[in-house]
């Protein structure tokens, strides 16, 4: 019989998993970790054994629209793969939603959160996506204090009950811009009884079949512009399943995601519930915006976990040139580059999810506040761009087997792709990312979180790195005092500010943690990960040339 070669296997997603297993040591309480651990091995076998072999088997399918039933009634009736149509049952038992609003585990209920999320998603056929928005949805409520809306929603939205659990979507952009929403054109208008009626067309609608959705409309008689927008609560949806004078006109066709259904939609008179105030929409949506960009952070981590788990795998099991690729030390370079990147990415984005509990925890801690918001686009940009790269790097690493679609890993390239685009490109969070600096006052706050970290960094073998650290936090400093006036060159230079700030964070809290497991737990590992990763470079500041840019971006001859 001729050849054949073996696929790559998963193991239990979170026994597999060091990273994980050994942040939860350190971060948790010791009682709450033995009362969440069995949840997550139950999980991350769920991950391994069920639904990552059940959705290869299922790889093709894209959900469909059916406008009309055979007599020519409206019913926009949209298909879910198998796993979608029992994604919300999964997400209420694993408590996907329900964990990070547990008051029993108070600031540390975001870790647990999201380190179900993490094991849940690159299997979850961007199911995730609802769950961020639903998220965000129950976070903006609460901050709204909305009563009739908390007490209605909240419990739906946060609920561990398969039977009872609602999902969100959010409805922002327009054929008129996506992170621009000032030219939002959706009115909204009150009829003869007062109640909220919403009028537009709104271009990109994801999870389409949510349960419930939060849309910005400017209400009738406001002006134009961003302020002059309010935000809404939709129940799309009648009791018979009838959509709400909503109508579908299509499905989107995207590059990846295709398991997810976005679709552009009409709406013709929707009933809606005024969440908060007739103007400043875009504040009062702000907090969906803040946890999903946590989450989109989360998911590009696990995406790159995911890559690197097969990739890995597979190198144990394809034999070239008379050895394993696991020991021919080419790929391992490749490989031990890949991993230092994920340990840093994870660090990161689980500094910012425990930030978020803590804040949420101690809503008074002004200096956490300020952090988290500086952090909020730093995470997001710089895990996604990581990401991307390496999961194109996973791909190469199959050789000819990873470029073939039913080996799953095509789809996982263009489903990390949409992590830099979704809640806001990169350059849209770099500059957001500079209007939060001026709005807290500059550095303080990130460098004193640096010299906290720093501090904490004790191990005569990361000397090396604490110095990289404390050089690239005085080159940003420096970097940003030189052009403090100047605002077309700080602008310009907005993108490699927010990388140098997200991978040097990134790099000081891989090297606390490496100190840490190497004292505690006698584990070298996260140390030769810290060190590789400072030499991969954490600095992305740039020179900046106007002229040569406009010359080149314009392709002009001048």
């Amino acid at each position: 019989m001729s050849f054949t070669q073996s696929p790559p296997v998963l193991a239990n997603q979170y026994l597999d998993d060091r990273l994980l297993r050994s942040l939860l040591r350190r971060v948790l309480p010791a009682p709450m970790l033995s009362e969440v651990e069995p949840g997550l091995t139950d999980l991350g076998e769920r991950v391994a054994t069920e639904f990552y072999p059940a959705q290869l088997q299922d790889l093709a399918f894209q959900p469909t629209l059916t406008q009309f039933d055979a007599y020519g009634n409206r019913v926009d009736r949209v298909s879910l793969s198998a796993f979608w149509q029992r994604a919300h049952i999964i997400a209420a038992r694993h408590n996907l939603i329900a964990a990070g609003y547990d008051p029993i585990h108070q600031q540390h209920a975001r870790i647990h959160q999201f380190a179900l999320a993490y094991l849940f998603h690159p299997s979850s056929e961007l199911f995730s996506c609802p769950l961020a928005m639903t998220d965000g949805a129950a976070r903006c409520l609460l901050a709204s204090g909305n009563q009739t809306l908390i007490e209605r929603a909240l419990p739906k939205l946060t609920s561990r009950d398969p039977g009872n659990i609602w999902i969100s979507g959010q409805w922002m952009t327009e054929t008129s811009g996506g992170s621009d929403v000032s030219g939002i054109e959706t009115i909204a208008k009150q009829d003869a009884r007062g109640r909220w009626r919403l009028y537009g067309r709104k271009w990109f609608a994801s999870a389409i079949i949510a349960d419930v959705a939060l849309v910005l409309a400017r209400p009738e008689g406001n002006g134009a512009g961003a302020d002059n927008l309010a935000l809404f609560y939709v129940e799309p949806r009648k009791a018979d399943g009838r959509l709400r004078n909503i109508t579908i006109d299509r499905l989107k066709q995207k590059l990846g995601t295709h398991k997810l259904p976005t679709a552009e939609i009409e709406l013709d008179g929707t009933p809606a519930e005024l969440v908060g105030e007739t103007r400043h929409g875009v504040r009062a949506i702000a907090p969906v915006l803040n946890v999903t960009r946590l989450w989109n952070a989360i998911c590009a981590t696990g995406f790159l976990r995911r890559g690197l788990a097969l990739a890995r795998d597979y190198a144990t099991r394809r034999v070239v040139f008379g050895m394993p690729l696991i020991d021919q030390p080419l790929h391992q370079q490749t490989l031990a580059d890949l991993q230092a990147e994920l340990e840093a990415c994870f660090h990161l984005t689980f500094y910012v999810a425990e930030l978020l509990g803590r804040v949420e925890h101690t809503p008074s801690d002004e200096v956490a506040g300020q952090l988290l918001l500086l952090l909020t686009p730093i995470v997001k940009l710089t895990t996604a761009k990581i990401a991307v790269a390496g999961v194109s790097e996973v791909l190469e690493s199959f050789g000819g087997a990873g470029y073939i679609e039913d080996t799953g890993l095509p789809e996982l390239m263009r489903d990390a792709q949409v992590c830099a685009i979704w809640e806001g490109t990169t350059n849209v969070l770099a500059l957001e990312v500079l209007k939060v600096l001026k709005r807290i006052g500059g550095l303080q706050q990130y460098l004193t979180a640096i010299r906290s970290l720093t501090a904490q960094t004790t191990l005569p073998e990361l000397e090396g790195v604490v110095k990289n650290i404390r050089e690239a936090t005085a080159a940003i400093a420096e970097w940003i005092q030189k052009r403090s006036s100047q605002k077309d060159e700080i602008n310009a230079g907005a993108r490699g500010l927010a990388l140098s700030l997200g991978r040097t964070l990134a790099l000081a809290l891989l090297a606390r943690h490496a100190d840490w497991s190497f004292r505690a737990e006698h584990d070298p590992r996260p140390l030769h990960a810290a060190r590789r990763f400072a030499r991969l470079g954490v600095l992305r500041l740039v020179e900046i040339h106007p002229s040569e840019a406009r010359i080149l971006a314009s392709d002009i001859y001048a």
